[in-house]
């Protein structure tokens, strides 16, 4: 079986192959689809445990917090049999649970040892690199500041990793303020999907406040973060507005409404085709659709269609870089599927 199937299948992009796209003239409506978009290789993979998992092992699978955010995806597998829960504690004993793409702190480990909790671990593997680099500076005796959102589950698990030796920092202002023991051993992580500009100001920052700080040895944004970003920043000037398919609770789906807007372009994020005023369509010739890393495919095709039904009968895809990142899958789900989809990781840089 393959298991990448549904995330790559697209009506949308049927049309265009099919070459059923005409050239278009300076004042026809368009709507320009970026790519890449949607799908990371990260999110893909943990959807594809949650359904494997729940195709082999039977109901009931535990998910902790939401595998990747978005409702739809989250919703669609609990329809499926996943029963999502905030915490541990809220796994009944000697269940199986899955840890989500954003993984999890070493006591969110620890507990799961002592409920006899069967873990399945989607952790994506470059937020598994930060937490690994997290646990090296601290060993070395580093004051580690990680730069990223203190709400968000990512910064949640990482924070755990070293937390006496870690402080999180959101913005510039907040660097200002940070007092570390010795000024000369000083690291810094980030977040897997901050925006591009917010983290080279924020490391800038941290540079100027503490000149001998170091850094990950390749840097810790993922790579689908910078690409969905660069394609954004790419088109966000031929276009009169960006539409971003994504939750809310999305880092990296609102980071590309950022980008749109730093660049004054107009940008909204919506969940699909229904959270679209028509007020912002006003006036507008050319919309950009992109969807951030964990929206699904089914979403991008329900707000082109809507443009379609509202004007815009030219979809012109613009493909900024080819990406083609696959992860392979954990040992607990190799094993028990025999060996399916155990390919080795496919390097990012």
């Amino acid at each position: 079986m393959d298991w990448y199937t549904d995330c790559v299948t697209s009506p949308v992009l049927d049309n265009l192959s099919n070459g059923s796209l005409n050239a278009t003239s300076p004042t026809q409506k368009r709507v320009l689809l970026l790519k890449p978009r949607g799908f990371c290789a990260g999110v893909v993979r943990a959807i594809d445990i949650v359904k494997i998992a729940l195709e082999t092992f039977g109901a009931p699978i535990y998910v902790r917090r939401e595998i990747v955010h978005n409702r739809y995806v989250v919703n669609e597998l609990a329809e499926k049999g996943a029963i999502f829960v905030h915490e541990i504690d809220d796994v009944p004993d000697g269940q199986r649970v899955i840890y989500s793409a954003h993984g999890v702190s070493p006591a969110v480990r620890d507990a799961s040892k002592a409920r006899h909790l069967r873990v399945i671990d989607a952790t994506c593997p470059l937020v598994t690199k930060v937490h690994i680099e997290a646990v090296k500076f601290a060993k070395q005796g580093y004051s580690l500041v990680l730069i990223g959102h203190r709400d968000h589950d990512e910064i949640e698990g990482t924070l755990g990793e070293a937390p006496d030796a870690t402080q999180v920092v959101s913005n510039v202002q907040e660097v200002a303020a940070l007092e570390v023991p010795d000024p000369n051993r000083v690291a810094y992580l980030t977040q897997t999907t901050l925006s591009l500009d917010e983290a080279r100001d924020i490391i800038h920052a941290l540079k100027e406040k503490f000149p001998n700080i170091v850094g990950p040895h390749s840097q810790d944004i993922c790579y689908a973060t910078e690409n969905r970003q660069v394609a954004v920043r790419n088109v966000a000037h031929d276009a009169g507005l960006v539409l971003v398919v994504g939750s809310t609770n999305s880092s990296n789906s609102n980071r590309l409404v950022e980008v749109s807007r730093n660049l004054g372009t107009m940008g909204y994020l919506i969940d699909n085709s229904q959270a679209i005023d028509p007020k912002w369509l006003q006036g507008v010739d050319t919309v950009a659709v992109t969807a951030g890393a964990s929206a699904p495919e089914v979403l991008v095709e329900d707000v082109v269609n809507y443009l379609r039904q509202n004007g815009y009968d030219s979809v012109e895809e613009v493909e900024v870089m080819p990406e083609n990142v696959r992860f392979g899958l954990p040992p607990e789900i190799v094993q028990a599927i025999g060996g399916v989809g155990g390919a080795e990781t496919v390097p990012v840089r």
